[in-house]
């Protein structure tokens, strides 16, 4: 993707004559340098020219559609600026909308104030008229008020601006399933063409043997090179290393990833899924490599899981420099000790190495589904921190997120007869009020754990994307999550229309 803008609108009109419109120009000049020079703002803010006319805006509106850089619109009106000309251009905005009501001034000159002044700081006047056409036209947007000296301010908008980089890296996603989904599993089904019209990914499954002709054809040397690098940065098992007896293995799965990253960039493709039970000529099932090409910001899903491979693509991208970090997961047991309950959560192999910052082991065991050769996969425990695990269903009529806030906690006790990578949590409020309400959601297994978004990215990126996002967190009540659930329903069934 190349790099992406975030175009800066500001409104005023000529009622004011050209001096005025000079001063608004250098004022929001002023605004766009300093959202520019935030470095959370993970964009580059681009100021187009004061907009004064319905014609100027819908133009530009539709300009900021056609170009694939852009990732989101910040309009803020410093002067009274009539919002009846922004309708035409607001119903044409397919990009996500922010709207920052601010001014340039924090204090008011309150010795010297007179009309002049008033007359040309009203954005406390042209922001309400434009946020009233706004609500009026149904159009979603976030809003942010308050003066950029406030680092909350910068903070909301820089969170707003990491899900419009999402959300576009969403629209423009190719993912490739490798086979189809596991067998007599519902939730990992799902509509692909309601993910492409809603989201814009494009899901399509190629046979497994299509992978496998690529790994045939690796060389010996790219593969000879990973595993020196695999020797440098990891602690290897010493049967993995050269010379040793399981050395092959290691190759093998050298191989393997080599012509996943091969395979998937050639086709453009930014996620993937594999599935256990359809593995064609593989030797082994896909461990090692799938982490790593995850570390590197490609999504996954296990068992033909595309949801949850999708939102995990979207949620890296999202994250992208945050620290902490995004990985594939799943709640695969239980500590119900009271009053210290924790879940273990877990996957056969495929669990990222961004959620550490120790140096995982790689390791080679037994697994015992898929029928081939043991997988080689990296070990380690997830790094104790705030985080959130979300989950994505279709629920038939729409799709859902789901997510929990959670505490990430060093396990109890050392588990060295688990040769997986794993994380251990404590869920917010309680377990048995989050796992209530996560079931009652009809929330998934297969989740996305990340230790470095919040719920304020959850809630931007729900909204650019008008999903439901059902919010387990320390306030959460069964009863009342329940009756919320029912709420959302009926809206979200409404505004689709009939």
């Amino acid at each position: 993707m190349r790099q992406p803008q975030i175009w800066f609108l500001t409104g005023s009109q000529g009622l004011y004559g050209p001096e005025v419109l000079d001063q608004v120009a250098r004022q929001s000049g002023e605004i766009c340098v300093a959202l520019a020079r935030h470095p959370g703002i993970v964009a580059e803010v681009v100021a187009k020219p004061v907009l004064t006319d319905t014609t100027a805006i819908r133009q530009v509106m539709l300009a900021a559609n056609a170009d694939d850089r852009v990732v989101g619109v910040v309009a803020w009106m410093h002067t009274f600026s009539p919002a009846k000309m922004w309708i035409t251009g607001l119903d044409a905005l397919r990009k996500p909308l922010l709207h920052l009501h601010t001014q340039v001034n924090r204090d008011l000159p309150w010795s010297s104030i007179d009309m002049d002044f008033m007359n040309l700081n009203q954005a406390a006047h042209g922001d309400r008229e434009f946020g009233y056409v706004q609500t009026r036209l149904g159009r979603t947007r976030k809003t942010v008020s308050g003066h950029l000296s406030n680092p909350a301010v910068l903070a909301r908008i820089s969170d707003w601006s990491r899900v419009a980089v999402g959300v576009q890296a969403l629209r423009t996603m190719r993912l490739a399933r490798f086979g189809d989904n596991m067998r007599d599993v519902a939730v990992t089904e799902g509509d692909k063409v309601e993910a492409e019209l809603r989201f814009g990914v494009s899901v399509n499954t190629y046979g497994v043997n299509d992978l496998v002709a690529v790994v045939d054809a690796v060389d010996d040397a790219p593969v000879k090179e990973l595993v020196g690098e695999y020797e440098q940065r990891y602690a290897v098992a010493p049967e993995l290393r050269a010379g040793g007896e399981r050395h092959e293995s290691l190759r093998y799965a050298a191989r393997i990833e080599l012509a996943l990253r091969h395979f998937l960039d050639d086709g453009g493709f930014t996620a993937f899924t594999t599935n256990f039970e359809d593995l064609g000529g593989l030797r082994q099932l896909p461990g090692l490599a799938v982490q790593r090409l995850m570390a590197d910001g490609y999504g996954f899903g296990g068992e033909g899981d595309w949801k949850t491979s999708v939102l995990l693509r979207a949620l890296k991208v999202t994250a992208t420099g945050l620290p902490g970090g995004t990985s594939f997961m799943e709640d695969y047991t239980y500590h119900l000790e009271p009053d210290r309950e924790l879940v273990l959560g877990a996957h056969m192999l495929e669990v990222c190495p961004t959620i550490t910052a120790r140096t995982p082991r790689v390791e080679i065991h037994p697994l015992s589904i898929g029928g081939r050769e043991d997988p080689v996969r990296m070990v380690f425990d997830a790094d104790p921190g705030e985080g959130l695990v979300v989950g994505m269903c279709d629920l038939g009529d729409r799709f859902r997120l789901v997510a929990n806030e959670v505490t990430v906690v060093e396990p109890l006790a050392d588990m060295p007869r688990l040769p997986v990578a794993r994380a251990v949590w404590r869920p917010h409020p309680d377990f048995a009020t989050s796992a209530d309400s996560w079931l009652t959601a009809g929330g998934p297994h297969h989740t996305v754990l990340s230790t470095a978004l919040t719920r304020e990215h959850l809630y931007d990126f729900a909204e650019i994307l008008g999903v439901e996002l059902a919010l387990i967190e320390a306030e959460t009540t069964s009863r009342r999550f329940a009756h919320e659930l029912r709420w959302t329903s009926a809206y979200h069934r409404l505004a689709r229309g009939l």
